[in-house]
């Protein structure tokens, strides 16, 4: 498959600034979000939020994914030339595991955020996601639709785009506790019950903390409401047009609600996904809410 050239590309050549700022993440589990949360807070004070580049630009296209956009030939709008070329602190993502990170990521200074989602509601928002690219850039001849139980299969046996579910998240989860001014560590079910927090949470990692006088004139609330799916799905840049050839822009605004699982998974399901995500995280400290 081409992403694992681009990701052996990425491995390869990449080289990691101290000034750098990356999103990582499980596909379908809310960086999308979090790139129009983080790319708001660093350009806040040389951009008004009623002039934000997020009412004309899709979240990926202002902050560029690694392996799919900088090291993809399929990257379809404009982008540097050179890495060199972004402003720093230069912002950028990767579904790639921390352990296949290159090394220059792993040894700078550099910040990571990660965000990561409880499995049920992430295995839902996969398949969709997946459905709409099937339905709308495979050959109609060729089209073959999976079922959610061959889905639901496939994640609970590891095998799913950029590695399993549960070593993905530990794998960051272990080094927000190693290193916390390294890796962030961010919940996509907190986002939703109490994003101002969260969004104040990122500023301070990042060092561009919000002032009493900007909490004071609202914008914080500004960029929440700005960055919400509610109105990200509602702007016209975001319902038409394709993201790298293959992606339709709107797919990656679809519910965005915590518990939209239990309309998919049988009683069967529920056990079984419960029962692995007790073995996976007993003794790590970590957990997952599933439901709103």
């Amino acid at each position: 498959m081409p992403i694992f050239r681009n990701v052996v590309s990425f491995q390869k050549h990449f080289v990691a600034k101290e000034t750098d700022i990356y999103i990582a993440s499980i596909p379908k589990t809310g960086s999308t979000w979090l790139k129009s949360l983080l790319y708001s807070i660093v350009n806040r004070s040389n951009q008004a939020i009623s002039e934000s580049p997020l009412l004309t630009h899709h979240p990926q296209q202002l902050v560029y994914s690694l392996e799919t956009d900088i090291y993809s030939e399929a990257f379809d709008y404009p982008r540097p030339h050179h890495l060199d070329e972004l402003v720093s602190p230069r912002l950028l993502s990767t579904h790639v595991p921390y352990t296949s990170l290159p090394e220059s990521i792993k040894t700078s200074d550099c910040r990571i955020l990660y965000i990561c989602r409880n499995p049920f509601d992430t295995l839902v928002s996969s398949y969709h996601f997946h459905i709409a690219y099937i339905k709308n850039f495979i050959n109609k001849e060729d089209l073959v639709i999976p079922s959610f139980e061959d889905t639901f299969e496939d994640f609970c046996e590891g095998i799913i785009l950029f590695g399993p579910f549960f070593e993905h998240v530990l794998g960051y989860w272990k080094m927000s506790l190693e290193q916390p001014d390294k890796v962030l560590f961010l919940k996509y079910e907190d986002l939703k019950e109490d994003p101002a927090y969260h969004l104040k949470r990122v500023a301070d990692f990042i060092g561009m903390s919000f002032s009493p006088q900007e909490e004071s004139e609202g914008v914080i609330k500004q960029i929440v409401d700005l960055c919400s799916i509610k109105t990200m799905k509602e702007l016209d840049v975001n319902k038409n047009g394709v993201i790298n050839k293959f992606f339709e822009k709107k797919s990656y605004f679809r519910k965005g609600e915590i518990g939209d699982w239990t309309n998919h998974f049988t009683p069967s399901m529920v056990e079984r996904m419960t029962k692995l995500m007790e073995e996976k995280l007993e003794g790590t400290g970590l957990s997952f809410k599933l439901l709103a």
